[in-house]
């Protein structure tokens, strides 16, 4: 049987409400331990999900606050478990009394991400469904909740679990060919299989072409500052982001790490990554940091190539713009627009496989940081557009779901090349049944423990 738990489900700091939740056995009596209705009905013996008032009470039995507290029974919660919980005043003080005295009556202190994993194994959620929950909590953008709240109500899951359906149903015909070895599959059935097999495989492989759309959803659209020493990409980052996220200072080759920083331009997440200047230097921790920059314009999804437009592009700018266009569409912002000797560079004509847009600015002043976000919202578009929002939650967000629908493409891939070679049923039944643990894997059917350790432990206390 479970323990009981209890744990502060708002975060730290004061607030108007703060709430105490609890989940296990004698959840109803250890809230009735400190809180007392001002009405004539127990909180015990109240009905499921009626909201009561009344006063709370620390340890000694001394008051400490008024609020309103619940209690939903098994299994209609959301763990599984009878579960309470108390609202009251968010006082930090306030509510570590209380959450004392839960303790003293019973309850244990929740570990982070208890409630939800107790949710998932009282099947109350599958692990899709339960990675969706702290990806709702942590959604920077309106697109990433929807995807995330997509995701929770199950969106992700229907689509793996007709996949899952369908090769269990084919599973189940191979396993009734081997109990009768004497019966072979008959070419009109094994047409039929291969037919099968072929869709569960356009179905796996649309559903990991939603990967990198997800993927960038989640973890933001990684847009790379690059340019020479000195040409104002610290000072951009610092203007984009708000804050001095970098130091600026007149030396040249001041930045020798990367340095990054999330922000949320016409409502799509960024990861910028300001780099090192791009030149070459004798000094060994530059060339490290000049390495760390390299290996972050590899990684890119944009390209924003700085330079100075008091100077005219030179042959070394000229070489980072070709880089730049080999990994990913680039915008060249032609820095320092507020000085008078500024002058709009000309690129050379190139013909790399990615857009090159041209944007004079002023980090300093802030002059032109709006078309500049104007353009960034339109790349995103292209990346993330918003048509795709008909099928929110419908996107692979992580690395655990990729490699588990890969491993399920996989199996399914080689069981329909192992039927077409005309292979005796044990082989096929061995590759679907790769595919289908894979899936498994996926949604929570089987699972290792230390993966759901793993995911859980990303959550927060109380959730």
């Amino acid at each position: 049987m479970s323990e009981l738990i209890a744990a502060i489900a708002t975060p730290p700091g004061t607030g108007g409400v703060g709430i105490l939740r609890l989940s296990g056995p004698g959840a109803a009596q250890a809230a009735a331990h400190i809180f007392q209705p001002l009405g004539k009905t127990p909180l015990s013996e109240a009905p499921d999900r009626q909201l009561l008032y009344g006063r709370v009470f620390d340890q000694a039995g001394d008051l400490l606050d008024t609020g309103l507290a619940f209690v939903s029974r098994a299994p209609h919660s959301y763990t599984g478990e009878e579960t309470a919980e108390i609202q009251c005043h968010g006082s930090p003080v306030v509510l570590s009394l209380a959450l004392d005295a839960l303790c003293a009556a019973g309850a244990r202190l929740a570990r982070p991400g208890e409630f939800t994993q107790r949710a998932f194994l009282n099947g109350k959620l599958d692990l899709t469904q339960a990675e969706a929950v702290i990806d709702l909590i942590d959604a920077e953008t309106p697109a990433a909740a929807r995807q995330a709240a997509g995701q929770l109500n199950g969106a992700l899951s229907r689509q793996i679990d007709g996949i899952y359906s369908a090769l269990t149903d084919l599973m189940a015909h191979f396993c009734a060919v081997l109990d009768y070895p004497d019966e072979d599959i008959d070419p009109f059935q094994a047409e039929q299989m291969g037919q099968i097999l072929a869709r569960q495989e356009a179905a796996l492989q649309a559903l990991l072409a939603t990967s990198r759309r997800g993927t960038l959803l989640h973890q933001g659209i990684t847009c790379v500052l690059i340019g020479r020493p000195n040409a104002g990409k610290s000072s951009l980052l610092n203007a984009l982001a708000g804050y001095e996220r970098a130091i600026v200072t007149n030396i040249p080759g001041t930045t020798r790490d990367t340095v990054e920083t999330k922000v949320t331009l016409g409502g799509y997440l960024f990861r910028l990554v300001d780099t090192a200047g791009l030149r070459d230097s004798d000094d060994p921790i530059e060339q490290l940091g000049v390495a760390r920059s390299r290996q972050a314009l590899a990684e890119a999804d944009l390209v924003l190539a700085v330079c100075d437009g008091t100077q005219p592009l030179t042959e070394e700018d000229h070489d980072l713009l070709r880089e730049a266009l080999a990994q990913a569409d680039t915008i060249l912002l032609a820095n320092k627009r507020d000085l008078t000797d500024f002058t709009l560079p000309q690129p050379a004509a190139n013909d790399a496989p990615n857009t090159l847009t041209v944007i004079p600015l002023s980090a300093k002043t802030g002059d032109g940081l709006d078309t500049l976000e104007t353009t960034l919202a339109r790349r995103a578009e292209t990346l993330l557009p918003q048509a795709a929002q008909s099928a929110a939650g419908e996107l692979l967000t992580n690395q655990r779901q990729i490699q588990a629908a890969q491993r399920a493409l996989d199996g399914v891939t080689h069981a329909k090349d192992a039927l077409d070679l005309g292979m005796t049923p044990d082989a096929l039944l061995t590759d679907v049944e790769a595919a289908l643990e894979a899936l498994g894997e996926l949604t929570g059917r089987t699972v290792r423990e230390d993966i759901t350790a793993r995911i859980f432990s990303r959550f927060c206390v109380g959730k």
